[in-house]
């Protein structure tokens, strides 16, 4: 460079015209610009010499208004088509030559910042050459420009529904606004992203914290959320929509039902059959029933709802079962293993209608052992659809009209004396009953044991042996269910418990949780020697699994699954079934923990269950008239089985934390 030349050099990322003035020290050279401002460069940050010279910093507005009349990007792909890949490099000047026929220094700059701010035709080699690209990269790179400039209008229209959303504008969300709204759900649940920062970047745009609350801030505005989202279920594996394959193919069934594949089914329509549930049990999965054979036995009967007839295994209503491995049941509603259109509607022993059925029948001798079974695909109708309070009215008046009612009443305790002699461990502890209604009300209630659900338990425990039984005889590959012996603390220590909730309480924490096996073994707590769940085959699949073993085997046919495919399915169905068991105690706490803040200064009656750790004072209690079990730091002696009153003091059902206080205590120091 020499005095005079006009010179392009950049500070901080933007191109200066300057003119150079003279040298400053070995490397460095002092140039001014068209404010005659001087900078001192270093010939790195020099991009381009103007030919000529002899200019000074008063000519460069007038060199500027020169080079724009030639700034025009289009003409580049002009050149582009002229020249190919094989032409090799060209200089700014050659191009200059080739646009305007000439080679004027203002005709040079601008061929040369055309080609420096190319990004499709041309790239640069070496020091001021460029190469002309392939027609399949210019492609290439206009298709991802065409891709960029569609993302920026994506983003821009799904920013203006966002505003108008927080406008309370009624918004219609598009395709392409779902990944960047589940990237603001993926952050406001886990607190993380599923790539880049996406959630993170629209925070931002709205000015707002780039945290997991913001995000869930702004879903709750946005109105896609409401402010009690179930982040336990978000967080989970647990599908909350049936694919449209398998709604598809449950519509198919429902208008063209399946050939059945027991077409010898026993008929029992004959019989009467009692259905007993909550009342707002919608997947009606057992009913019982009595028969009186001709020498005065009574053979029990229970029915269990037979979802095995509606698919077969392996099809796309199976493998979603078997992927859901549970209906879920939370307060706000249930997530059904199989579509709500089946599940409640065929699948269920709907009162006064036909229903397949897998039943069994079993004769017990006087002390409650199995003395014979049966088991066979059925046909039945029920009868009755009674509640438990039905059926409790109606043990406890002794009903003479309804004598099957009275006959399982009866059979209940003697089979239930029995398990107690085969060691049978009873624990008794209250239950709650959590209601969410769609308007976010709350109601809480407890479950007590009574006759009727004792009477229902046993009759499904039975079934369960009885299902064992055949399993084991006949070497079937079912998923049978063994609990360990547990290490109770001693009698004398026990019974120096209160007896109920504070007794079980502390029984409770030495079971051993219960393992499926593919071989027969004792479960402890039920005191029997070979037990298999089968009750429950519509909203578990681990008794569907079994069923379709069964049923095949009962037909003649070899099961459809193989011991090392059972092995599998039972590994996959119970990783998945403990994660919805965490949800659903995880929500019921959630809920709990909200109508608990929701109550004030409620005072509630409260029993110290146990101690947690006892050098912090911190013990379990019971709300005894809601059945919820929460921990508390007690400021006094205390002891479990003792009573007292608190109240709620602070509560966070988001981060599962309940602070409680002694009523007399807070008045106490009010005084």
């Amino acid at each position: 460079m020499e005095k005079g030349n006009l010179i392009e050099f950049r500070q901080d990322g933007d191109r200066r015209l300057a003119v150079v003035e003279r040298p400053e020290g070995k490397k460095h050279w002092i140039v001014t610009d068209e404010r005659g401002q001087s900078h001192t460069v270093h010939p790195r940050q020099v991009t381009y010499v103007v030919p000529g010279g002899d200019y000074t910093p008063e000519d460069i507005p007038s060199f500027q208004q020169q080079v724009e009349a030639y700034w025009d990007p289009s003409s580049l792909e002009v050149a582009w088509e002229f020249l190919d890949s094989d032409t090799g490099t060209i200089a700014p000047e050659e191009l200059s030559e080739l646009l305007f026929s000439d080679q004027q220094p203002a005709q040079c700059y601008a061929a040369y910042y055309l080609l420096s701010e190319d990004k499709l035709y041309f790239k640069q080699k070496g020091n001021n050459r460029y190469e002309p690209r392939s027609a399949t990269q210019v492609a290439d790179l206009k298709h991802q420009q065409e891709v960029a400039i569609q993302k920026q209008k994506e983003l821009e229209e799904f920013l203006e529904r966002v505003r108008q959303a927080l406008e309370g504008e009624s918004v219609e969300w598009t395709a392409s606004d779902r990944p960047r709204l589940e990237a603001l759900e993926k952050l406001a649940a886990v607190g993380e992203e599923p790539s880049g920062r996406t959630a993170r970047d629209i925070l931002a745009i709205l000015e707002r914290p780039e945290t997991s609350e913001a995000a869930f801030q702004l879903l709750v505005d946005l109105g896609l959320w409401s402010p009690h989202e179930n982040l336990f279920l978000r967080r989970s594996q647990i599908p909350t929509q049936f694919p449209a394959k398998v709604l598809e193919v449950a519509q198919q069934y429902l208008d063209s039902p399946l050939a059945d594949r027991d077409r010898n089914r026993l008929d029992l329509t004959h019989l009467k059959v009692y259905t007993i549930d909550d009342e707002s049990t919608q997947e009606i999965d057992d009913g019982v029933s009595i028969e009186y054979l001709e020498d005065g036995t009574e053979r029990i009967w229970v029915h269990i709802a037979d979802p095995s007839r509606w698919i077969f295994p392996g099809d796309e209503l199976d493998v979603e079962a078997r992927r859901r491995s549970t209906t879920l049941y939370l307060p706000t509603g249930m997530i059904p293993m199989f579509p709500e259109a089946l599940a409640t509607g065929p699948m269920s022993l709907v009162q006064g209608k036909e229903c397949p059925a897998l039943s069994f029948g079993v004769i017990l001798d006087a002390d409650g052992a199995i003395a014979d079974y049966t088991i066979a695909p059925s046909t039945i109708v029920p009868t009755y659809r009674l509640t438990y309070e039905d059926v409790d009215e109606m043990l406890d008046l002794g009903v003479q009209a309804e004598p099957e009612i009275l006959a399982i009443g009866k059979w209940a305790e003697i089979r239930h004396s029995w398990r107690q002699k085969q060691g049978a461990i009873s624990i008794s502890m209250p239950e709650c009953s959590i209601k969410v209604s769609d308007d976010d009300n709350i109601s809480i209630q407890v479950i007590e044991d009574s006759p009727a659900r004792r009477a229902v338990a046993e009759m499904m425990i039975l079934t369960g042996e009885v299902a064992a039984c055949y399993g084991e005889q006949n070497q079937l590959a079912i998923p049978y269910r063994q609990q360990q012996q547990p290490e109770l603390p001693p009698e004398e220590e026990l019974m120096q418990l209160p007896a109920g909730a504070v007794r079980s309480s502390a029984m409770r924490r030495c079971m051993p949780r219960s393992e499926t096996s593919l071989t027969p073994g004792r479960h402890a707590s039920l005191g029997l020697d070979r037990y298999a769940q089968v009750t429950s085959p519509i909203r578990r699949y681990s008794d569907l699994l079994a069923h379709f073993q069964l049923k095949a085997h009962l037909r003649g046919e070899e099961p459809p699954f193989s011991p090392e495919q059972v092995q599998e399915i039972v590994a996959s169905v119970s990783a998945a079934a403990q994660e919805a068991t965490q949800v659903e105690r995880q929500t019921n706490r959630y809920w709990g923990l909200e109508y608990l803040r929701r109550q004030g200064d409620t005072v509630w009656q409260a029993l110290m269950l146990r101690w947690l750790r006892p050098d912090d004072n911190l013990g379990a209690i019971l709300l005894e008239e809601l059945g919820l079990e929460l921990p508390m730091r007690f400021t006094r002696s205390i002891q479990p089985g003792d009573r007292l009153e608190v109240r709620v003091t602070y509560a966070d059902p988001r981060q599962e934390m309940v602070r409680f206080q002694e009523a007399l205590v807070q008045q106490a120091a009010g005084l």
